[in-house]
Formats: structure tokens, sequence, C-alpha cells
């Protein structure tokens, strides 16, 4: 059965001007405008767009699924506006938590609170009573922590990153966010996941990335996901470190895996001061951050996956890190050569403070840049956080996207969700509109970077998926963009970041004051995940 999509604007680079699609068995079958189609396709099931925009369904490069559906169902601290605004949060979340073991919360930052300080343990206990209680930082690499769920954890104070009263960071955080894991039931693990693949599709979104570990969501947790039955399509990379190829295999076949990448962590993050730095952190002169794996560990890991034709890779943000991964791979390109890396797709996940001349050696030996704009929306600019950290010099060099494009990265997009916001319109627009002149890149670059750059860094590298034409998959996105066409005395304008004398497909504005398109229908393979179109 053929289903013709009529009336619409396609974003098609082989027909910029279509205004119909047809698709047939999961893949785009013809494109062109609404009266050729009809005669095309007689027998064709039609839906009316009624001058919706359909586009390719993004692919989110870098998430954290179970995490996020936590923060979806339960104790989502984002909003707090200050520290006492956190802690009536929690104190709300205790009241209605009925018979839960654990209070599992994500997204404070303490940054944006005119306190600027966290809370301390006595003021959690002090709303949470004797109650385990889990609260990570937005960026996930430092969390608060009760004296409930802290008991629980053996030798706790002898772990690195303790601390009696206040964040617990590296490896503290690790085993009290093991133990909170712990004490979630199988029902609510399977509500999260549930509930973060739901949002995905509505989204937009037809396959994401799984960033997992052993120090992230556990075994358990991707054994679970990797089983759980949904449409959205999940590439998952384990985040684990091997010393030979044989390892590397032999890790791969027991995880099922796509990779040993993703958040293979070489250091943590700015906010929580353990981003790996050269010097040391403005706001916090005798810090340099956290060194996870050292230069040779990074060799080996890369040098094992690699000989193996494993995909391999790092989380690495700060310039300390980003410059080991940059010499372990050089130290891999010397002794195995460009093609061996090249053909192995390597990844490095975030690569905020790379400089011009790491971009020139990335592109040439062909390592994915996977990175998350929002976190310059989010922390970037003069008065962010980044600058509070850094200093404004050293702040207005992060995620340079237009650098790593002109040097030839491979640049694939996500929201290292719950981190950042999942919406890909939001990424899409944040790497557009970067706060750092001359550091941003165009909307459409940006939007194949959120697609079919997304796709290639999955290792799908056929030249057709993540674009609507004929004879590519049919995973695709229905949007709503009434919002930003503009009444003229005449007539109604529409207004394109794309001229369409240019002859290149159409994407909507998305300037600050532009609201966001909404999604009307996501389609994988020509499988409905989200909504639906009248027929």
């Amino acid at each position: 059965m053929t289903t013709l999509l009529l009336g619409g604007r396609i974003h098609s680079p082989s027909h910029p001007d279509a205004t119909a699609m047809a698709v047939r068995d999961g893949v785009v079958a013809w494109l062109g405008t609404d009266e050729v189609g009809r005669a095309l396709h007689p027998d064709a099931r039609i839906v009316d767009l009624d001058g919706a925009f359909v586009a390719p369904a993004f692919v989110d490069a870098h998430v954290h699924t179970t995490a996020t559906g936590l923060g979806l169902i339960g104790l989502d601290l984002r909003a707090a506006t200050s520290k006492r605004h956190c802690l009536d949060l929690v104190a709300a979340a205790v009241g209605a938590a009925g018979a839960e073991l654990v209070i599992w919360g994500h997204g404070w930052d303490e940054t944006g609170w005119p306190e600027r300080t966290a809370p301390t343990l006595a003021e959690l206990d002090a709303v949470c009573g004797d109650r385990p209680v889990y609260l990570a930082r937005i960026d996930a690499h430092s969390a608060l922590a009760s004296t409930g769920l802290r008991r629980r954890v053996a030798d706790l104070a002898e772990a690195p990153g303790h601390h009696p009263v206040g964040p617990l960071t590296v490896a503290a955080h690790h085993r009290v966010r093991a133990a909170a894991r712990a004490l979630l039931t199988a029902d609510q693990r399977a509500a999260a996941r549930a509930a973060a693949l739901d949002a995905f599709a509505a989204h937009g979104i037809v396959a994401v990335h799984e960033c997992a570990g052993p120090e992230i969501g556990g075994r358990q947790d991707w054994d679970e996901l990797r089983e759980h039955d949904h449409g959205v399509q999940v590439t998952g990379y384990w985040g684990e470190a091997v010393t030979d190829a044989e390892q590397a295999r032999a890790l791969l076949a027991a995880t099922g895996a796509a990779g040993l990448a993703g958040d293979l962590f070489v250091d943590g993050a700015l906010g929580s001061h353990t981003a790996w730095l050269h010097s040391p952190y403005a706001d916090a002169p005798d810090c340099t951050g956290v060194a996870h794996l050292d230069l040779d560990a990074v060799t080996a890991h890369l040098m094992a996956c690699t000989e193996a034709g494993i995909t391999a890779g790092f989380h690495v943000i700060g310039d300390a890190a980003v410059s080991a991964a940059v010499a372990a791979l050089a130290r891999v390109v010397d002794r195995l050569g460009v093609p061996a890396v090249a053909r192995c797709g390597h990844r490095l996940e975030h690569l905020e403070m790379v400089d011009a001349e790491q971009a020139g050696q990335l592109g040439s030996w062909g390592v994915v840049a996977s990175m998350q704009p929002n976190f310059d929306a989010c922390w970037g600019g003069p008065d962010g956080m980044y600058a509070r950290r850094l200093g404004a010099r050293r702040a207005a060099g992060l995620n340079p996207f237009a650098a790593l494009a002109a040097a030839g990265v491979p640049l694939a997009f996500g929201s290292d969700s719950p981190v950042t916001d999942l919406n890909p319109w939001s990424t899409v627009r944040a790497a557009a509109g970067h706060r750092t002149p001359g550091a941003a890149i165009s909307a459409r670059a940006a939007f194949s970077a959120a697609t079919r750059g997304a796709w290639r860094a999955a290792g799908v590298r056929d030249g057709i998926t993540g674009t609507l034409v004929a004879g590519a998959p049919a995973c695709y996105a229905v949007w709503d963009v009434d919002d930003l066409i503009v009444a003229a005395p005449a007539d109604k304008v529409e207004r394109w970041s794309t001229d369409p004398r240019s002859r290149v497909p159409a994407l909507p504005a998305l300037e600050d004051e532009d609201v966001l398109p909404r999604c009307r229908q996501t389609v994988h393979r020509g499988a409905v995940l989200f909504g639906g179109c009248d027929d």
C-alpha cells in the first residue's frame, strides 16, 4: 500500500519545491507536486498535510534513556530557582513518594541561584528525614545524597570525591548513584524507559545513541533497555576501557553494543569542577579537575578497538582531556595508519575545549565530534557559567562548531538528555545562534548534524539515510509551523530561513523570538511512532 502525503512543504535536496511525497514499504518512493502525485498514485492512501512541514526525522546522538525518563516521571529539579526552592521541591516529592524506596532527582544548578551554593547534607536531611535521596546535578557529574542513602554505601568516606556535607563527585558519586539505582524497582525502571522513548518520538526523534556504561546506568539498565520493545531505534555504546583487541571483541559481544565508546570518562564536567584542565579554574585556583584515564590508558583503548575494527570513543570536555584523546589518536595513527582509524568511526563526546590544530587533526583522521549545542545556550556567553568557571577568554573558545566544520570534522548533535532539553529544534537553534561570534554554523549545517550526521556517526553511511529522496528509508516527522507565518496586508508571508531561490530545502525560521515547530507525527521506516495525520 502506498501512502501519499499532499499539501505540505517537503524538506528534500532532490526536490526543494516538493509539496507531496509517496511512501511504500517503509521507503520514500517519490517526491513532487500534488497534481503529479495524484496522477501517479491514484490508489494511494491520502494524507492531507494542510501546509505542514515534512522533514527527515531527528537522531539524538547522546542520551541517557532511563535517567531521562526518571526526570519525566519523577523529580525534575531544573526549574529550581534557588536553594530554598530546590529543597521545597524535594520535600514535595518525599511527601508524595508513597512506597517508593528512593527519591531520584536530577537537574539542580546552583550557578543560577542567588546563593550560588548547593544545599548542605543537613539541609537535605531536614526535608527528607531518613529517606534515601539521590539528586544529580544538572551535568550529572556530582550529586547530593541524603544520610539515608550515604549509609548504604560501605567506606564512602574513603572514596575519592567524598565530601562530608556537600555534593559528591567522581568515585563517591558513582557509588551513591549505584546504591540509589539498586533501590529503583523494576516497574520504576520500565516506566522511566517508556516515558523517555515516548518523549523522543513526540519530539520527532526516531533514533537515539544511548551512552551506557558500568558507572552510568550499569549493566542491568543497559540489558533492560535492549529488551524494551519500542519503535524508537536505540544504538548503544558501552563506556568501559579495554587493553587489547581480544578483550575489546569479547566485551562488545557480551554487551551487544555498537561500540566501546560514548561516556567512557576521561574527565568530568565544568559545572562540577571535574573537567580536566591544563590551567586551574578561574573560580577554584587550586583545582584543575579530574583525570579518570591517563594518556596511556586512552591509547591502549584506542589501539585495542582499532585493531579489532570497533568504534571507540571517550567523554572529553576539558582541554587537558581533549589533548590526551588527540595525542592518543596520534599514537594510533602513527602505528596503524589513518585508514585503519577512519574505518572505525571513532567518536569524541562533548569535545568542548578543542583548538584549531586539534580540529585539523581530528578532521584528517575522520573522528566524529558528538556535541551538544545546548551546552552553549545554557552556560555560554560572557556572563554564563563557563565564563565564571574559566574566565571570559577561555570560555569564549568553547564548542567551536564553525572551526570543527571548517576542518572537516564530522559533526553529530544530541542533547545529553536529561542534561539539556531533548527538543532537537532547540539544538539546531543553539548551534546556529552560538553566543560567541564566529563559532556558529548555519541552521542547515546544524540540521544536518542532527539528522544525517547523527546517522553517519552510528555507522549508517549509505548517503541517503537522514534525507528525503527516492529510495531513502521513510524516517520523517511532520511539523506544525503555523506560528512561523506572519500576516501581511493582502495575504500571509512564510518566513523560512532559506531563500527558495537558492534551490535548497527550506527550514523554519529559528530566531530566539520564533516559536519552535510542534511535532504532529513521527514516522520511522514507514511505521508511525507518534501522532497521526487526517486521512
